[in-house]
């Protein structure tokens, strides 16, 4: 097989991100509340906070807790006072939350994905675990010129 370019690669990651972040504009939600929705329905009981969501995205805090009171206002996820420590608030998904995800635009990508074999799976698993690690190795400014 003739070895492909890692420039195309790159670009078919890029195309297929634009195509899931475009069809995350669904149902009345932007692609950081379905993130935000997504991580909620699986994190652990212990990380299901702002935080835990803010450290998971690698953004700041302050988008996160916006779309946090936006998932609260429209009765997705609801507010829980830690067993342990009251000053912690758990977010849990609402019977609504959980029915929403059955609608999220990610189960096509899913789909896709199963059709692909045992080999190719664990191959895309490595190689896009292993870009994800040099670019998290990287500061924070990705530079965007080309020359640098």
């Amino acid at each position: 097989m003739k070895s492909i370019p890692s420039r195309a690669i790159a670009q078919l990651i890029e195309q297929l991100a634009r195509a899931i972040h475009s069809a995350s504009h669904a149902h009345g939600l932007y692609p950081a509340q379905w993130t935000a929705l997504r991580f909620f329905s699986t994190a652990d009981k212990q990380h299901r906070t702002a935080t835990a969501l803010t450290r998971y995205q690698g953004i700041a805090f302050g988008p996160v807790s916006r779309t946090v009171r936006t998932l609260i206002v429209k009765k997705l996820i609801r507010r829980q006072l830690g067993e342990s420590d009251q000053r912690i608030h758990s977010l849990q998904l609402t019977a609504r939350g959980t029915a929403l995800l059955k609608q999220d635009p990610l189960n096509v990508l899913t789909k896709a994905l199963d059709g692909l074999g045992s080999a190719d799976r664990r191959a895309l698993v490595v190689g896009l675990e292993a870009a994800l690690r040099t670019l998290a190795s990287r500061d924070s400014d990705i530079a965007l010129d080309p020359d640098a």
